[in-house]
C-alpha cells in the first residue's frame, strides 16, 4: 500500500530542496552519498561484533553505477538498511539524527563514536543534481519487508513496499538536465579518485581488464587473456591509520608518491597519532620546498574517518607549516554542514598547537641526533624554521635550540653558538653586538673580504624570509644590530674608538670632493671624504642599512610597500688614505683628474653590480684606452 506525507522541516535546519546553496561546489552530493553507505555498512559490522546481528555479513562492497540512458546514478551498499518507520523517521524528519540515536544505543562500545557519521543533511544534497531521488532498501532486522521511498524534490513524497531482498540500501538519483556531466564515467571517476580513494570501506566503480593465465602456447609458454574484473577504487587501510612502528621508511616513501605522483622524495615526516585530549591521525612530510614560498600550499588533504574534506586547512595547521605536505585526518574537527568550512572551537586550536609541538619536538631530535644530516638538509628545512620563528611565538621559543644561522664560509651555528664566536670581536665601541650578514655572497665579495681584513664573521641570509628574519633575530636579541656587509664601509658597520689619520689637508679634501662630484653628476649620490686603512677600496658606494632593509621588505608587499616607491639614495664614500685618491689629486688637467674619479667610481658601482647598460660599455671603452 502507497502511502503519501510531507516532510517535516524543523526552523534550525536548513532544506537544501528549498535552499539548493548548501553545497558550494555540486560534486558534493556523491561524497555525501558513499559516506553515507560507508556509516551504514560499519554499522552493520559494528552490530555484528557486538552480537546484534546474526546473520552473515558477507560482502560488503559498496557500488557505484550510472546508466547514461536513463540519466540515473546509483549508490548501493549492503549496510544496516532502513524499515519504513525508519525512513519516516531518519529522511522525513530533518531534525532527526539517526546515528546520534545509534550511538547512544551502543555506547558502551568503545569506539561506537568511530563509526558514526555526524553529518544528518547529507542525503539531501543529492537533489542538487537530481530532479527525482529514490530510496530501495531492506533492513537487517529480522522479518523487515523491503521499503521504497521516491521524492521529487518538493516537501512531498511517497513511500510504500520495495523490490530490494538483500539488506542494505540502494540511493537512486535521477539526474536533471543541468547536471549532466556527472553521467561521465570520467567525471565520476574523478570525484571518486578526489573524495573516497581512502573509504575504510570498499567501493567499486565500474571494472577493468585484467591479464591471467590461459593455458600454453605449442611451444609450453604461458598465454594470457583478458578479464574483466571489479574496479575496486579506494585503499582501505591507508598509512596514517597504522601503527607508527609497524611502518619502514619504504612505506612512508611510498605512501608520499601516491598521494604527490609528480614530486621529489620528502626530506623527513612525522607520524601523528594522538586520542586525547581530541582524535587525531595523519602523516606530515617535510617537502624539498627551496625558496618557492608560495607554489607549495593546500597540499595537506583533511579527513574526517577517511573521508576527504578539503585541502584548505589554514585554522587547523599552523600558517608556517602550510608549505608541508600530507593528511590529517579527526572526527573531532567541527565543520559546518557542508562538511567544507571548518568551524573555530577549542579542538582547533588544540589541534593547531599539537601540530606546532611535535613539529618542533621533530626538529629538535633531527638536531640533536644527526646535527651533520640536519646541517645538510637546512638550506631546505630553514625556511619552516624561520617562518614559524617569525610568525609562531610558542614555535620560536623552541626553535631557539635548533635554529641555525649559515656563514658565507658555510659553517653552521645555532642563535647562542654564533653570540658566543663573535661578541668579543664584533661588538662595537657603545657595547652593541654587529652581526654582519651578506645577501648575495657573490656579488659582495669584495665587502666579505674588507670584513675578513679586520677579523669579522660574516653571515650568508640569502633565503626568501631572511629579511624579515634578521629583523626578528634583531629585535629578540639585547643590544643587538645586523648590518648588510655593504650597507657602508667596514669602519663605518663596526665602529671601534681606532681612527687613521687623514693623510689629506682640508683644501685636498674639498678638491677630492670637488672632482667626484663632478665625475658622478648624480642628485642621488652623496659623496663623502672619509679617512680609513689605505689597503681597503679607494671608493665604496654603499645605501643605508635601514633604507636597504625597507626597500627589501617592499618587494613581499605589505605595510612596507610605500618604501618601494622612495629614491634610492647612495653614499660615495672616498678613501683619502688610498693612493689613487693622491694620484687622481696629482694628474696633469681637469680633464683626467675627472677621468681618472670615473673610473674608480665605475669600479665601485661594478662590484655592486650597479653597473650596467650605455655606463658599462662607456667604462669598458676607457679601460681599454691606450694610456
Amino acid at each position: 500500500m502507497q502511502e503519501k506525507g510531507t516532510i517535516s522541516i524543523h526552523t534550525e535546519n536548513i532544506f537544501p530542496i528549498i535552499k539548493k546553496f548548501l553545497y558550494s561546489d555540486h560534486e558534493i552530493f556523491l561524497r555525501e552519498l558513499v559516506s553515507n553507505a560507508v556509516d551504514a555498512t560499519q554499522k552493520v559490522k559494528r552490530l555484528s561484533s557486538l552480537g546484534q546481528f546474526s546473520g552473515e555479513l558477507g560482502d560488503t562492497t559498496i557500488e557505484i553505477s550510472f546508466d547514461a540512458e536513463a540519466k540515473t546514478i546509483t549508490i548501493s551498499d549492503k549496510g544496516i538498511g532502513m524499515t519504513a518507520d525508519e525512513i519516516k523517521k531518519y529522511i522525513n524528519q530533518i531534525a532527526f539524527s539517526g546515528a546520534t540515536e545509534f550511538m547512544e544505543k551502543f555506547k558502551e562500545a568503545n569506539d561506537a563514536n568511530e563509526i558514526i557519521g555526524r553529518f544528518g543533511l547529507g542525503f539531501y544534497s543529492a537533489f542538487m543534481v537530481a530532479d527525482k531521488v529514490e530510496i530501495q532498501t531492506l533492513s537487517y532486522q529480522d522479518g523487515a519487508t523491503p521499503a521504497r521511498w521516491v521524492c521529487d524534490g518538493s516537501t512531498e513524497f511517497e513511500i510504500g513496499e520495495g523490490n530490494r531482498y538483500q539488506r542494505g540500501t540502494d540511493v537512486i538519483l535521477y539526474i536533471n538536465e543541468e547536471n549532466k556531466e556527472f553521467l561521465e564515467q570520467y567525471r565520476l571517476q574523478q570525484i571518486l579518485d578526489k573524495y573516497c580513494r581512502f573509504l575504510p570501506v570498499s567501493i567499486k566503480f565500474g571494472t577493468k581488464s585484467k591479464s591471467v593465465p590461459d593455458g600454453e602456447d605449442e611451444e609450453g609458454k604461458t598465454k594470457y587473456k583478458s578479464i574483466e574484473v571489479d574496479n575496486i577504487i579506494n585503499n582501505t587501510t591507508p598509512l596514517w591509520t597504522k601503527t607508527p612502528s609497524d611502518l619502514k621508511d619504504e612505506d612512508y616513501l611510498g605512501f608520499y608518491r601516491e598521494l604527490y605522483p609528480m614530486a621529489e622524495d620528502p626530506l623527513f615526516w612525522i607520524h601523528l597519532n594522538v586520542d586525547y585530549p581530541f582524535n587525531l591521525t595523519g602523516i606530515l612530510y617535510f617537502p624539498k620546498v627551496k625558496n618557492e614560498l608560495e607554489l607549495q600550499r593546500n597540499k595537506i588533504q583533511l579527513y574526517s574517518r577517511q573521508v576527504f574534506i578539503t585541502d584548505e586547512v589554514k585554522d587547523i595547521v599552523p600558517e608556517f607549516l602550510m608549505l608541508l605536505h600530507g593528511v590529517i585526518d579527526s572526527p573531532d574537527i567541527p565543520l559546518n554542514v557542508s562538511r567544507s568550512f571548518l568551524q573555530a572551537d577549542s579542538n582547533v586550536k588544540k589541534i593547531n598547537s599539537y601540530i606546532t609541538r611535535k613539529v618542533a619536538d621533530k626538529l629538535n631530535e633531527l638536531f640533536k641526533n644527526d646535527r651533520k644530516a640536519y646541517e645538510e638538509k637546512w638550506n631546505d628545512i630553514g625556511l619552516f624554521v624561520k617562518y614559524g620563528m617569525i610568525s609562531e611565538e610558542k614555535f620560536d621559543e623552541k626553535a631557539k635550540d635548533f635554529a641555525l644561522l649559515k656563514t658565507t664560509g658555510n659553517e653552521f651555528y645555532t642563535l647562542e653558538e654564533y653570540k658566543e664566536k663573535v661578541k668579543d670581536v664584533q661588538t662595537d665601541k657603545e657595547g652593541t653586538l654587529v652581526y654582519l650578514y651578506a645577501s648575495d655572497a657573490l656579488k659582495q665579495d669584495s665587502f666579505i673580504q674588507s670584513a675578513g681584513r679586520k677579523g669579522y664573521n660574516v653571515l650568508l641570509m640569502d633565503g626568501q624570509l631572511d629579511t624579515h628574519f634578521i629583523s626578528h633575530v634583531e629585535r629578540k636579541g639585547e643590544k643587538l644590530a645586523l648590518k648588510r656587509v655593504d650597507a657602508d664601509v667596514i669602519t663605518k658597520l663596526i665602529e671601534k674608538d681606532e681612527k687613521y689619520e687623514d693623510v689629506l689637508s682640508e683644501e685636498q679634501r674639498n678638491q677630492v670632493k670637488d672632482i667626484f662630484s663632478k665625475a658622478i653628476s648624480k642628485p642621488n649620490m652623496q659623496v663623502e671624504i672619509e679617512a680609513h686603512n689605505p689597503e681597503e677600496l679607494p671608493v665604496t658606494v654603499t645605501m643605508d642599512e635601514f633604507m636597504r632593509r625597507m626597500k627589501d621588505m617592499s618587494k613581499m608587499g605589505g605595510p612596507y610597500s610605500f618604501y618601494g616607491a622612495m629614491p634610492e639614495n647612495y653614499k660615495v664614500a672616498i678613501n683619502g688614505n688610498h693612493k689613487l685618491i693622491s694620484k687622481i689629486l696629482q694628474a696633469e688637467d681637469e680633464g683626467q683628474k675627472e677621468q681618472l674619479a670615473k673610473q674608480a667610481y665605475d669600479l665601485a658601482l661594478l662590484s655592486q653590480g650597479m653597473l650596467t647598460g650605455s655606463d658599462l660599455t662607456a667604462f669598458v671603452n676607457r679601460s681599454v684606452e691606450p694610456i
